[in-house]
């Protein structure tokens, strides 16, 4: 399983929030605006949370397996490997959920003025945030998730790097 990038998940936000920010100029052309809704951080903050929370359950069940305690409640490699699809998935969609609210957010800051957009502004920063939390809790996630590196060349039925 390939490890997320930076750059992709930095262009995914930089390409959404380029096309939203040109939709909602023309969806202001006919006279309204898509709302952001409220809900919208919330999801995502909840999203956070809970790969965050799955993050640090596996990271003291692995921690607990290592120190081989009597305890130890072992972690099943397809758990793991599901655990870290999820937040691949999760952070990949939160990038572009992040970044289409990014733009209409930098639209509206335009028209700070009217409350109404003024409290979209504040749904679509708190969404754009709630986004990078959600991106940072799934790099956790796969970092406590990745195995070891194998820097040992002269292990057993593996020919010596010359």
């Amino acid at each position: 399983m390939k490890q997320l990038r930076l750059k992709v998940l930095a262009g995914l936000f930089v390409a959404a929030g380029i096309l939203s920010w040109g939709a909602t100029r023309l969806w202001d052309a006919l006279g309204t605006l898509p709302s952001v809704p409220l809900a919208a951080p919330i999801v995502l903050a909840v999203i956070a949370v809970v790969l965050t929370a799955t993050a640090l359950s596996l990271r003291a069940r692995l921690k607990a397996q290592r120190e081989r305690r009597p305890d130890a409640k072992g972690v099943e490699p397809l758990m793991a490997a599901r655990a870290v699809v999820f937040g691949q998935a999760s952070a990949l969609v939160a990038a572009l959920v992040a970044g289409l609210y990014g733009g209409i957010g930098v639209f509206l800051l335009g028209s700070l003025d009217i409350p109404a957009r003024r409290d979209q502004a504040l749904y679509a920063g708190l969404s754009v945030v709630a986004g990078i939390g959600v991106i940072a809790a799934a790099l956790f996630l796969e970092r406590v998730c990745k195995l070891p590196e194998d820097d040992d060349h002269d292990t057993p039925g593996r020919a010596p790097v010359s």
